[in-house]
């Protein structure tokens, strides 16, 4: 969506002049390689759904698009890239409920989250799965909070980073049921898997895609999904409601960015081929196999989405009392 709403115009010729040049400019977009920054290590949630989506939109716009796996502080690091990009529509970003999180958790950011990016399209939303390392005592979740209780701080958690939805979905859970365990934040999910699998680390919540092979393999036990119902993905394991936490909905999403002020008719289009991309029947299937739900909006309906995460994320990193790490 174009920020203009966000800057002062100096005149009405400069505004008729700025949306004239905007419209010559993308005549002919693109017409070299696209960067797209991922804040997240390769093979996570959304360096995945990235991936599907511009290995398609590479196709249409007969352009490669080079993806830069950029990790660190919570997606701050290569949001921050992406704030700081040229407007010209050769940069974007991928991000998920951690920067709608950011926006709450973090005194420090380096950008405004609404005035230096443009919102382009949410693609898609997912569930989370809660998985144990096979050697913890507890099967499901009422066994887990009787474990729990009876060893208050023992138990630990790992997620792909502080204020991540992975994370403050554990703090609510931790919350509801009345238990304590310590967090033990990464720069992704790869890297906490990788810890669960070894038994570093006790616990953690993800999407279900990167998970339910390691759950299927025996490496790791599923205890819960965080959906309103049973998910096609992983059938076998239980929602929270199901396993006696009722109301128990959480997940993230995976969203577009843009650095403020790019022409609106390129964010237009990339919106509009990024929706038919997520509306073909063979990506919409790979993406419920994998526990995501393809959705592709307007720029308009994703920068509403963002606001209300901001707002929802608030209230549960107040009522956690999660501190950034700045």
């Amino acid at each position: 969506m174009a920020q203009s709403v966000y800057r002062l115009v100096g005149s009405i010729i400069a505004l008729g002049l700025f949306c004239f040049d905007s419209g010559a400019f993308a005549q002919g977009w693109p017409s070299k390689p696209i960067r797209w920054i991922v804040p997240y290590t390769p093979g996570g949630y959304t360096d995945i759904v990235t991936r599907r989506v511009t290995q398609k939109l590479a196709d249409v716009f007969g352009q490669t698009i080079v993806i830069e796996n950029r990790p660190g502080a919570n997606s701050v690091i290569g949001a921050d890239l992406v704030a700081k990009a040229p407007p010209d529509g050769y940069t974007f970003g991928t991000v998920i409920a951690a920067h709608a999180t950011n926006a709450t958790l973090s005194t420090k950011l380096p950008f405004d989250p609404f005035k230096d990016f443009t919102y382009v399209s949410l693609m898609s939303i997912a569930p989370l799965l809660m998985v144990a390392h096979p050697s913890l005592p507890a099967n499901n979740i009422k066994e887990l909070i009787a474990y729990a209780k009876a060893n208050p701080g023992k138990l630990n958690f790992g997620s792909s980073g502080v204020g991540a939805a992975a994370h403050l979905t554990m703090e609510m859970f931790k919350s509801r049921v009345g238990i304590s365990m310590v967090h033990v934040p990464y720069k992704g999910t790869s890297p906490a898997l990788q810890d669960a699998i070894s038994g570093q680390i006790n616990l953690m919540f993800d999407v279900v895609g990167p998970l339910i092979p390691q759950v299927r393999a025996g490496n790791l036990k599923a205890i819960a999904v965080t959906a309103k119902q049973r998910m096609p993905a992983a059938p076998e394991v239980p929602t929270m409601e199901e396993s006696g936490v009722p109301n128990f909905v959480s997940g993230t999403w995976a969203g577009v960015l843009a650095p403020a002020g790019v022409p609106k008719d390129i964010v237009n289009r990339l919106s509009s081929e990024i929706a038919k991309i997520l509306r073909d029947p063979g990506l919409r299937e790979a993406f419920a196999r994998d526990g995501y739900e393809a959705i592709g909006s307007s720029p308009e309906e994703y920068l509403a989405f963002y606001r209300a995460e901001v707002a929802l994320w608030a209230k549960v990193i107040k009522d956690s009392g999660t501190k950034a790490v700045e």
